[in-house]
């Protein structure tokens, strides 16, 4: 089978991709292998000035990692249910990303997995819909530009410009990553949303300018399950995108609910394409 990153270099002139040339995930693809060299993920705690106390993220550094090398980084957020361990718990993240690297697919690359609920109460406890909680959300874009980012590059041998950040997020982080994405192109280049929840700004307000959204970005990936009841949110993201020739690729995967299933086959097709540039 002919590998994502082909199709992204010979198509890259569409505006989007259709789901036949996308990958399915394959059998294994998130179990974890004995035979290969396996990533370190580490639990990390910062400061947050925007908070107002210490938090915890979660970093996934790739095999064979050296502080004498600069990296690439991806920061990965979880759903409204979750925190900084669910895309290891429930995703097993770190197992995709093993594989992927023993495939040769990947670009060695620092995940940060971190909690994007920005606020003291910071578990997924109690009314996850409570007005505060979701709020702390929308919170999140600022301590995750001014507070995690700043912390990351300083504690770790990462690249520091645009071309070198990725955002991804399932559900209520896919919305998170859709809008702190491509609501600062001067920050980050490479985007994606996994079953984008309702917090999702809408497409005039992710893309108020296309032409330089098509000049800054260098990737935009959205997915979904089809049986979501959330499609309609990537859905109306992609209409908007092709009608204004925005490249990207959508994804809607068929069968798909809002769970894990689609959430991994997502982030497997997602990270391949990171952080390769298309000739």
């Amino acid at each position: 089978m002919k590998s994502i990153v082909f199709f992204l270099l010979i198509l890259a002139s569409f505006s989007s991709f259709s789901q036949n040339q996308i990958q399915p995930g394959l059998i294994g693809f998130d179990v974890i292998r004995d035979d290969i060299p396996r990533g370190k993920v580490d639990t990390v705690k910062y400061t947050s000035k925007t908070v107002g106390n210490e938090r915890t993220t979660t970093v996934y550094t790739p095999p064979l990692y050296s502080k004498n090398k600069k990296y690439p980084v991806l920061y990965l957020l979880h759903g409204i249910g979750g925190d900084e361990f669910e895309w290891l718990n429930g995703g097993h993240a770190e197992v995709i990303f093993d594989n992927l690297y023993a495939q040769n697919k990947l670009e060695p690359m620092i995940v940060v997995m971190p909690n994007g609920r920005a606020m003291k109460d910071d578990r997924a406890t109690g009314n996850i819909m409570a007005s505060d909680k979701v709020e702390a959300f929308a919170t999140f874009e600022k301590d995750l530009l001014q507070d995690l980012i700043p912390f990351i590059e300083k504690k770790y041998p990462v690249i520091i410009d645009r071309e070198h950040r990725a955002i991804a997020g399932l559900s209520m982080g896919g919305g998170q990553a859709l809008n702190f994405g491509l609501g600062n192109l001067d920050v980050f280049a490479w985007v994606g949303g996994f079953s984008s929840a309702p917090n999702t700004k809408s497409p005039a307000e992710l893309v108020p300018n296309p032409e330089e959204t098509k000049k800054k970005l260098k990737l935009l990936f959205i997915s979904c399950g089809d049986a979501d009841g959330l499609l309609g949110f990537s859905k109306r993201t992609h209409e908007y995108l092709e009608a204004t020739n925005v490249p990207h690729y959508y994804y809607p995967i068929p069968g798909g609910q809002h769970d894990f299933k689609v959430w991994k086959e997502s982030l497997y097709n997602f990270v391949p394409l990171v952080f390769k540039e298309s000739k």
